[in-house]
């Protein structure tokens, strides 16, 4: 039976539906953390939230492919791909607090999309650099 659970399909389906269903759970987070509704707004076609959702997806995962790579238990993994995530989540509300100037929430929902993309490359940058300093 031990051969079964070693068994790469396996292995690599088990990991997947994992970060997936963590992926659900951040994404469901950030849902919370923006002032506007991110899958009401993208079915209406706003790209600056296609963009900055898009950018918060591609950034969790960027965290967990590494989380993967570098932990040999999937609990392991789990947990400092969640930690990756909170660190992203700091990053978004930095984002706004830094720029007090510009509310970023509120131009976001606007659809302005040079405050998406500037948070899509945050959330993709970042995740670059919280992955590569998983232990």
């Amino acid at each position: 039976m031990d051969a079964f659970w070693q068994h790469p399909v396996v292995e690599m389906t088990g990991y997947y539906t994992v970060v997936l269903l963590c992926l659900l759970v951040a994404m469901a987070m950030f849902e919370v953390v923006t002032r506007y509704k991110n899958w009401e707004e993208i079915q209406k076609g706003n790209v600056a939230v296609a963009l900055a959702t898009g950018g918060k997806i591609i950034g969790i995962c960027n965290v967990f492919r590494y989380s993967i790579e570098h932990h040999a238990t999937l609990l392991a993994t789990i947990g400092w791909g969640m930690f990756g995530f909170v660190l992203l989540i700091i990053a978004y509300l930095l984002f706004e607090f830094v720029t007090p100037r510009l509310d970023v929430d509120k131009e976001i929902a606007k659809g302005n999309m040079a405050v998406g993309f500037i948070s899509f490359a945050i959330s993709l940058g970042l995740s670059f650099v919280i992955g590569s300093t998983i232990p």
